[in-house]
């Protein structure tokens, strides 16, 4: 985006600054993304070239797809890199989304891309899981409706990570490499790399111990096989014995 005008309403909003959402251009890209978010969650039954071909319509993306081999299946090896996207999706703009190889996204993602929302090589999003770049100010009065200001921040999640279903996932938060957020989990502050959180707010549960780590003491007999519903148990438990 080094082509804006650093003094345009697009520019502030990316640099996470209070701008104006109800421009036109704003109302233009929204609508645009809509349109594409039907398109892609109304395809129905189509190849998987189809598929990357309408959510890089989405995402702005303007690389040419590779030429089509005649077997639909090895077509579709072309693209076994590219992300899985399950519909249906809810995007707000398309174009300040930044996912890594082999993504995938589950059925029911929100996802309000006001500011760059970037996800790590990977990482596993699960169902109904937001995240909000977007935010507004706390004074309703500079509020002010669809007449006030916006402003932003950006979401990083990084390589090989785990989201479980239900999480939201707030303005500003990183989550670092090969971490894990439980299911129904709101995100409000940066996760470590190979830890796992859960809760509302999300807190710190345990580390993982994986090969992925330089600094784990992993055990190559015990390895890091459970699910998230393991520690999420034990956050229940912990709850349980405060009250």
């Amino acid at each position: 985006m080094s082509h804006l005008d650093p003094n345009s309403e697009k520019a502030r909003s990316l640099r996470g600054e209070l701008y104006y959402a109800f421009g036109p251009e704003f109302v233009r890209d929204r609508r645009r993304c809509e349109l594409a978010c039907d398109r892609f969650n109304n395809a129905g039954d189509v190849p998987r070239r189809r598929l990357v071909e309408l959510w890089r319509d989405i995402n702005q993306d303007s690389r040419p797809l590779p030429p089509q081999l005649s077997d639909p299946d090895e077509d579709a090896t072309l693209f076994e890199d590219d992300p899985w996207i399950q519909a249906p999706i809810r995007i707000d703009n398309g174009q300040n989304i930044r996912l890594g190889e082999n993504v995938m996204i589950n059925f029911n993602c929100v996802i309000v891309d006001t500011c760059i929302l970037s996800i790590g090589s990977r990482t596993l999003v699960g169902p109904n899981v937001s995240f909000y770049t977007g935010t507004h100010p706390l004074d309703p009065a500079i509020r002010n409706g669809t007449r006030g200001p916006e402003a932003g921040k950006e979401i990083h999640i990084g390589d090989d990570c785990w989201i479980g279903g239900n999480a939201i996932i707030l303005a500003g938060v990183t989550v670092g490499k090969g971490a894990t957020v439980g299911a129904g989990s709101v995100v409000t502050k940066d996760v470590p790399a190979f830890h796992v959180v859960a809760g509302n707010p999300a807190r710190i549960i345990r580390k993982i111990e994986t090969s992925m780590d330089p600094n784990s003491k992993l055990d190559s007999q015990k390895r890091e096989t459970q699910g998230s519903e393991v520690p999420m148990a034990q956050l229940a438990e912990e709850l349980e014995k405060k009250h």
